[in-house]
């Protein structure tokens, strides 16, 4: 697939990539074609969206989640129908207050907002309509599953298409980096039985936003994305032993391995990152604290 090339999966949705081969922040889309024109996700780049809007009007924007690599270019489409999650909160409205959900405090909060106005993101508008887990929308001739899959964020959704059996998986996003969990409100564990509940779905061909679709059975890339939540809590273990303080851990980065472009907010998502395996890891009598400081116990060594 050449890059940027919009392709058709089956009839009436077609694949819309993203720039920068849909990697942050950017992603990849669907559209949807038939009585109406429908564009899933906003992050596909400004040049992708006025092309397609150029060539067939974009009537309805359908977000996934309030992420800033999927709503942002939406302004583009700021007179179209938006629809949104109804678990979406009003801060999407304030990037202000989006950023300090986002980073859960006010300081760091600045820093993200600062950040992704480097990229053109905009707060949004008071949406259209709105959906819920199990809505079917029918719009374009296709049948609309929404699937609430939460432990991603909040408000984050994947769709089913019924007719053509199209699954789009959004940030169950199939890639080598593995999940992604970095917000205070993202749920590990949550994540791990939202991957389980979409792949038991009687799908055709696999979407995710920041990988190529797959046709047939996509089971393996399933089975190892959820295996990449074990290789980041081992990770996490690998740095308890010798006996690490917190702080020491997240500068060690075990998740990012360093590689984020902004060190202030790598500090912030890999404290999350950290945090939400060490509290599985404790639970699981894997590590011990011990005045400040995470130990591995004899038990990982059984």
């Amino acid at each position: 697939m050449e890059k940027n090339e919009i392709s058709q999966l089956c009839e009436n949705i077609y694949f819309v990539p993203g720039e920068n081969r849909g990697r942050f922040p950017s992603c990849h889309g669907l559209l949807l074609t038939g009585s109406e024109t429908v564009l899933i996700d906003a992050g596909v780049g400004e040049s992708q969206i006025r092309e397609i809007d150029r060539a067939r009007r974009i009537d309805v924007l359908i977000i996934t989640h309030s992420h800033p690599d999927h709503i942002r270019h939406w302004y583009l489409l700021h007179d179209r129908v938006i629809v949104l999650p109804r678990e979406t909160p009003d801060v999407v409205m304030d990037l202000d207050r989006l950023g300090e959900r986002f980073m859960g405090s006010e300081d760091l909060g600045k820093e993200w907002v600062r950040w992704v106005r480097n990229y053109g993101v905009r707060a949004l508008r008071e949406p259209d309509r709105r959906y819920a887990d199990g809505d079917v929308l029918e719009l374009a001739g296709c049948r609309l599953e929404a699937i609430h899959a939460p432990g991603h964020l909040t408000d984050h959704y994947c769709f089913f298409e019924r007719i053509t059996r199209t699954l789009f998986t959004t940030d169950i996003d199939l890639t080598s980096f593995g999940p992604w969990y970095g917000n205070p409100e993202a749920d590990i564990e949550a994540f791990q039985d939202d991957v389980k509940r979409v792949m038991s779905l009687p799908y055709e061909r696999v979407c995710s936003s920041h990988k190529t679709p797959i046709t047939g059975s996509a089971t393996r890339y399933f089975e190892a994305f959820l295996e990449s939540f074990s290789r980041q809590r081992q990770a996490v273990l690998d740095f308890c032993d010798p006996p690490a303080s917190f702080e020491d851990i997240v500068a060690a980065s075990p998740i990012y391995r360093n590689g984020f472009p902004n060190k202030i907010l790598q500090k912030g998502f890999e404290s999350n990152l950290v945090r939400k395996n060490l509290e599985i890891l404790l639970r699981d009598g894997l590590v011990e604290e011990r005045r400040g400081r995470y130990v591995r116990t004899s038990i990982t060594d059984a």
